[in-house]
C-alpha cells in the first residue's frame, strides 16, 4: 500500500488540510493518507500541546473518513523531528508500504533549510499540493490558502473560524486557542 505522510503542526488543523487529504485519496495518488503532527518542531516552533494536536487530527480523519488516519510515531522519536527521519522510520517499521510525503507548495521555499531534503525527493516521491499564494503547479490543484496561523488569530481576536475549521473540530479548539469557538 502506498501511504502518503501528511505532516506538520496541525496547530490547530482546517479545511485545508482536510480538502488536502482528501484529494490526494480521490485522486489515486496514494491508497491511504496519515496525519502525522510533528511533535517537536525542528525550526523551534511553537506549538499546542502534542496530544491535543494528535486528538484534533484523529478529528480531522473522521471528518475526512475513508483511508485518513492519524500516525503519533513522532511522539517516541528523539527530538528534534526531522521529516527524514521519521519517513526512514515508517519505511523500516512498515516495510510491506511505500511512503510519499504529502507536503503543500509553501513549504517548497524552505526545502533548502530541511534535513535531507534531496534525499526525500529521491526515496519519498513527495507529493505537492498547490497553495494560494504561491507558484501554481501543473499536477495538482491550488488550495485555498487557508492557514492555522489564520485561524489562531482570528480565535484570539474573538472572531469566527467556523468557515476555515470542520464543524468535528470546532467545539475543541476554542479552549486550546484562548477563545470559544464558531
Amino acid at each position: 500500500m502506498r501511504i502518503a505522510v501528511y505532516g506538520g503542526s496541525f496547530d490547530p488543523p482546517h479545511l485545508g488540510h482536510a480538502m488536502v487529504a482528501a484529494w490526494v485519496l480521490w485522486t489515486d495518488r496514494a491508497d491511504a493518507v496519515w496525519l502525522l503532527p510533528c511533535a517537536s518542531h525542528p525550526f523551534e516552533k511553537a506549538m499546542t500541546a502534542f496530544e491535543a494536536r494528535l486528538g484534533l487530527c484523529e478529528r480531522l480523519a473522521e471528518v475526512v473518513g475513508g483511508a485518513v488516519s492519524t500516525c503519533d510515531v513522532e511522539r517516541s522519536l528523539p527530538a528534534p523531528n526531522y521529516t527524514w527521519d521519521t519517513l526512514c522510520h515508517l519505511r523500516a517499521t512498515y516495510e510491506q508500504h511505500s511512503f510519499a510525503l504529502l507536503a503543500g507548495a509553501d513549504t517548497l521555499e524552505q526545502v533548502h533549510l530541511w534535513h535531507r531534503w534531496k534525499d526525500i525527493a529521491e526515496q519519498f516521491d513527495p507529493i505537492i499540493v498547490g497553495r494560494e499564494g504561491y507558484p501554481s503547479r501543473e499536477d495538482a490543484p491550488t488550495f485555498p490558502g487557508f492557514s492555522s496561523t489564520q485561524v489562531r488569530a482570528l480565535l484570539a481576536e474573538g472572531g469566527r473560524v467556523d468557515h476555515l475549521v470542520p464543524a468535528r473540530i470546532l467545539d475543541q479548539i476554542g479552549g486550546l486557542y484562548g477563545s470559544e469557538s464558531g
